[in-house]
């Protein structure tokens, strides 16, 4: 029954994930996300009902349109199979229940900004302010609770905006933008405030680490734009899922 209920989540992720890519693309465009149908972005032609099969159709076309030829990112079941490992291992993890719709969704909006951040260096508002409003509302039924909730709400988008000012006073130039702030907040909206401070921890390490790697390899200087979005996401999602377990850890050293 366990095996079924994974299979048939994975497979609703797959068709999710298809949608995801939808709104990766056109989001940050500013293009609707109902109207056109799909369509090779080279040459426009709208895609069958068989070439939107996902993952398959990616493979079976070897990454290039049927018309045309122009590749096809990667990008593409890329996203559609980290979906079905989110719907996955949401039901291995929390179970069929509320919370696992909303951690569900929570990712999936991760994974949306994810790639947006990778490829443009913004966080739509699209997904973050209405990010905060339902984290916030889930709450009220769901931990974290809505204390824990609405102060992580407040602490994470203060915090950065305190960072941010912080770095603009002393350096001159910006150093995070307002996308990274309202990211942090519909963190603490959905996992509250301890798991938001382990998110950005998580993701300040990831995000130095990767840093220091461009400087080693010469591949860009202290200048080098770094989408710590991303690093939002990779770190709310480890803290959603283990955030628990390594905040007993960290306590347990010091008593």
């Amino acid at each position: 029954m366990l095996l079924f209920l994974l299979m048939l989540a994975a497979i609703t992720g797959l068709v999710v994930g298809s949608f995801l890519n939808v709104c990766i693309y056109r989001l940050p465009r500013g293009e609707s996300l109902n109207w056109p149908s799909s369509h090779c972005t080279s040459c426009e032609r709208p895609l069958s009902w068989y070439e939107n099969v996902p993952v398959v159709s990616w493979l079976v076309l070897r990454g290039r349109c049927r018309t045309c030829g122009a590749a096809i990112s990667p990008m593409y079941p890329s996203v559609e199979l980290a979906t079905a490992l989110v719907f996955a291992g949401g039901v291995l993890v929390y179970g069929l229940t509320p919370l696992m719709v909303v951690r569900v969704a929570f990712a999936c909006a991760l994974i949306v900004l994810f790639a947006i951040d990778l490829r443009h260096r913004i966080l739509p508002n699209a997904i973050t302010l209405p990010g905060i409003v339902i984290g916030f509302a889930a709450s009220f039924f769901l931990p974290p609770g809505w204390v824990q909730s609405l102060i992580g709400i407040l602490a994470g988008g203060g915090v950065l905006l305190a960072l941010s000012e912080i770095y603009y006073r002393t350096r001159g130039r910006e150093g995070l933008g307002m996308g990274d702030v309202k990211m942090l907040a519909m963190v603490g909206a959905f996992l509250g405030w301890p798991q938001m401070l382990l998110t950005l921890i998580l993701a300040s390490f990831s995000g130095s680490a990767i840093g220091l790697w461009v400087i080693a390899t010469r591949k860009g200087g202290m200048q080098a734009a770094l989408p710590f979005g991303t690093f939002l996401a990779i770190g709310a999602v480890i803290a959603a899922v283990a955030g628990d377990a390594i905040l007993a850890w960290y306590i347990s050293l010091y008593q």
